[in-house]
């Protein structure tokens, strides 16, 4: 075998060789408002089999406490908010990449009641009534449900004299789960999370704002891979990711 043939046949064994090792998988991490749990989970799952060389790693919780999270050094490659103020405070700390920052859906504040309640608070003014005696409220420091409801009840001249009633909640996921559970009489939540619990809560009221809950995704500064995290919001945005945004209840910005 002459020197060429020899080269030749090193250079195909080596590609056999590289070919049978397994493609290591690459993780990228989403940080995302609760409200979007449900519905990025399912578009994990299908990104993950669309691309199984990627591992997406999906961290949900309260805006405020997912900004604090990025801002303190925590690896994130994509953030999800639920409000434009929190995005605007992490672009402002230069935390996020503002040329990828998309709103891509919207959503509607809702007032609810356990589903079995006698209880009728059918408007913001019901929530004076005795029967009412604890209101679910997110943090209006640091959760953008809270912030939207806090605004509602304020425009409404009604904050102050509710304060008495009202349960800090570290999300608007702890809101639904105490009116499901009948350990408060009303609560403040989104419409995509309300749906969710058919069967033990109902929506009485669908809440008027100044400002629309508009939620915008972008790719952190700090990303270790700002392509992959690029290509995971480009499929959120894509048909696919739609339609599960749609089954959820999320509607188009």
């Amino acid at each position: 075998m002459n020197r060429l043939s020899r080269l030749t046949t090193l250079a195909t064994l080596a590609a056999l060789m590289l070919a049978a090792l397994p493609l290591q998988a690459k993780d990228i991490t989403v940080s995302a408002a609760a409200s979007l749990k449900d519905a990025f989970q399912e578009i994990a799952a299908q990104y993950k089999r669309q691309h199984p060389d990627v591992d997406v790693k999906l961290n949900t919780a309260g805006s405020g406490a997912l900004l604090q999270q990025l801002l303190q050094g925590a690896p994130v490659d994509v953030v999800a908010f639920a409000d434009q103020k929190t995005m605007d405070m992490a672009a402002e700390k230069n935390a996020v990449d503002t040329s990828t920052r998309r709103t891509f859906v919207r959503n509607d504040l809702v007032l609810i009641v356990p589903k079995n309640s006698r209880t009728s608070a059918s408007s913001l003014q019901d929530l004076k009534r005795p029967a009412i005696n604890r209101i679910a409220l997110s943090n209006p420091e640091s959760v953008p449900v809270g912030r939207y409801a806090k605004a509602a009840l304020e425009k409404a001249g009604l904050f102050t004299a509710l304060q008495p009633k009202i349960i800090t909640t570290q999300n608007v996921r702890h809101s639904l789960d105490y009116v499901a559970r009948g350990e408060v009489d009303a609560g403040f939540v989104y419409r995509t999370d309300a749906v969710l619990m058919p069967q033990k809560v109902r929506i009485t009221a669908t809440i008027p704002l100044d400002t629309p809950v508009s939620y915008p995704i972008a790719v952190s500064t700090d990303s270790s891979d700002k392509a992959e995290a690029q290509r995971f919001i480009n499929y959120v945005l894509s048909p696919k990711g739609r339609q599960v945004l749609n089954k959820y209840g999320f509607s188009r910005p």
